[in-house]
């Protein structure tokens, strides 16, 4: 486990006026479950990426290699170290004017992902400058876009997809884009259509259009289409923690928090779904003896992730505040913060909430400013 987890220990059993530590009274009792796997070809290639990188680090070639399967490997475990060894094989360009266009383009999926937006977005437009028919820095510039909720930006890095990554990639991006502006219908339909008619799409790039079209119903309002195409992402067998994430917020919000825990009882390593696992036992009664461990983790994480100055998780960081702690005045706060970083609708959600709970319902004035000039069909 990482030193910052030593650190969280730590925290947890000499600060004052903090939660303490969770000691379990059954020697039999779980902490963690850890994910039983067979030999593991992806692990086995990162080492041997990584014993050829060793003897030639400043192979930007190998470098980018293997960064790009550290980055792949992040994604679908959510395991930051994974991000930090994407970094270190790139340090001999991490601060380069001009790295070559691949490291570009890793870099700034680097930075995105630690939420330095604005310096992703400078790499990404340096490489489109440098090889505008490079599709995944279109896509990951269009990805970073619309986080940010600058979706007039999003639309025009789609555009380029039409004809450099045709099919459900291309779609998606775009119809993810429409999505959110104003014409949910129509983009729905599309995304049906476009599903229809690349069967031999990967399964990643159908769980994407799948959730995208999940999250549009839920918010439509439609829940009973939002399920199915949730159940079908999940049936995909791709291991998606966003996916994972979206599906149990659903299902929380479908007040079914039983699914929720037996769905995440295993996903303790990611904030995030710690934290909706966190939510889902807080729910259920009779509270199980886990639920104050999980709480206890994610105290000691986030206080961690302070002391490093590391703010990637405060919209985790305010849900926390809000639902588990029911602070409602600590969760305005970043929530307020989160609002400055990113404006996805979770982001709106989550600022409406915690200004409502808070008694300050003025405070969610960007949020609902956003909304309006976006035409963001949400329910608050």
């Amino acid at each position: 486990m990482k030193a910052s987890l030593i650190l969280a220990v730590v925290l947890l059993t000499t600060m004052a006026g903090r939660a303490e530590p969770f000691i379990p009274t059954d020697a039999a009792q779980p902490l963690e479950r850890l994910r039983a796997t067979a030999f593991d070809a992806g692990q086995h290639e990162l080492r041997e990426l990584r014993a050829h990188l060793s003897l030639d680090p400043t192979n930007a070639t190998i470098a980018a290699q293997f960064a790009r399967d550290c980055i792949g490997r992040y994604r679908s475990e959510a395991d930051p170290r994974y991000l930090g060894r994407a970094q270190a094989a790139l340090a001999p360009w991490w601060n380069a004017a001009a790295p070559p266009v691949s490291v570009l383009v890793l870099r700034a999926s680097i930075k995105q992902s630690q939420h330095e937006f604005t310096n992703a977005l400078a790499d990404l437009d340096l490489a489109v400058r440098i090889d505008p028919r490079n599709a995944q820095a279109w896509l990951t510039r269009a990805t970073v876009l619309t986080v940010l909720g600058d979706y007039a930006a999003a639309r025009r890095a789609c555009a380029p997809l039409a004809q450099l990554a045709p099919g459900l990639i291309a779609v998606t991006a775009a119809a993810n884009v429409v999505c959110l502006n104003g014409d949910a219908e129509s983009a729905c339909r599309i995304l049906r259509s476009a599903l229809d008619g690349n069967p031999s799409a990967s399964a990643g790039e159908k769980g994407w259009a799948l959730t995208t079209l999940a999250e549009t119903c839920e918010r439509l309002g439609r829940h009973a289409e939002a399920e199915s195409y949730f159940k079908n992402a999940m049936s995909l067998g791709q291991r998606d923690p966003y996916l994972l994430g979206a599906y149990s917020d659903f299902l929380l919000n479908e007040r079914r928090p039983r699914e929720v825990a037996d769905l995440l009882k295993n996903e303790t390593r990611a904030d995030g779904l710690l934290l909706r696992l966190a939510l889902a036992e807080s729910k259920l009664t009779p509270r199980p003896q886990s639920c104050d461990a999980h709480i206890a983790s994610l105290q000691a994480r986030f206080e961690a992730g302070h002391l490093r100055g590391d703010f990637v998780h405060q919209r985790e960081e305010a849900r926390f505040q809000l639902e588990i702690l029911h602070n409602a005045a600590e969760a305005l706060r970043l929530a307020q913060a989160n609002w400055q970083a990113q404006h996805e609708p979770a982001d709106v959600r989550l600022l409406v909430q915690a200004a409502r709970a808070a008694g300050q319902p003025d405070a969610a004035q960007p949020a609902m400013e956003f909304v309006n000039k976006n035409h963001l069909q949400i329910s608050l």
